[in-house]
């Protein structure tokens, strides 16, 4: 993977030292703020690739400076936070970040998370026609699914959401997230009809629907179509 520069935003110095270390043995330039008003200025300052954020900042919550970044920029957010609760989780995702990772946390697997970020925003940054993972191709233009080889013929609703997840490809799309891209703030946002269509897209795209491989759900969250290997055009 290419050089990165990463922003650490962290007001424990002991963990912005170990992510710096960690981060530059890895090969990346590393950038660092304490607070919310310093991690707005650098992102205006700079040219971040990636941000690693926590939640609990001294003069602003995280999840605040995640919606505002958001207005303006789609940087891979990846969320490092004592906050275990999984609502705090679900509103960190809802806000627009690209990962949640609970401290204490693994290097190995925070790094493994950034190169995946980092790899999925870099494709989905081009113009993207197609997608493929998993013996899964999708024609976006064609509307035009094939399975394993075989063309399958999906309901407007169920293209629609597989569409999203692929376009969020190895990242968690909250419930909240899914019935908003799908039928908007108005009437009809049912998560059980949310939780119906899942099923039957699983019917049409997975192997055996009872032990998912590509359509994965995040207890309590929602959903993440599973990129590993993908391929796209």
């Amino acid at each position: 993977m290419p050089q990165c520069n990463v922003l650490i935003v962290d007001d424990e110095t002991q963990i912005v030292k170990t992510l710096r270390l960690s981060l530059s043995a890895a090969g990346h330039n590393v950038l660092t703020a304490a607070n919310a008003a310093e991690t707005l200025d650098v992102l205006r300052r700079e040219s971040v690739d990636a941000m690693i954020l926590d939640l609990g900042l001294p003069d602003r919550d995280g999840k605040e400076v995640i919606a505002e970044v958001r207005q303006w920029s789609d940087l891979p957010i990846i969320v490092l936070s004592a906050r275990h609760l999984e609502g705090e989780k679900i509103a960190a995702l809802d806000a627009g970040a690209s990962d949640y990772i609970n401290k204490p946390f693994s290097m190995g697997e925070l790094l493994a998370r950034l190169r995946v970020a980092l790899r999925l925003h870099h494709r989905r940054s081009a113009t993207t026609l197609a997608y493929r993972t998993h013996g899964l191709a999708i024609d976006f233009a064609a509307r035009q699914v094939v399975v394993r080889g075989k063309e399958v013929h999906l309901t407007p609703k169920e293209f629609d959401l597989l569409r999203v997840l692929s376009q969020h490809a190895g990242q968690v799309v909250t419930r909240n997230q899914l019935l908003s891209f799908l039928w908007g703030t108005g009437e009809g946002r049912d998560s059980q009809v949310l939780r119906v269509l899942v099923g039957q897209l699983r019917q049409k795209i997975e192997s055996d629907p009872r032990v998912p491989t590509l359509l994965l759900t995040e207890p309590g969250v929602g959903y993440r179509l599973n990129a590993d290997g993908e391929e796209t055009d």
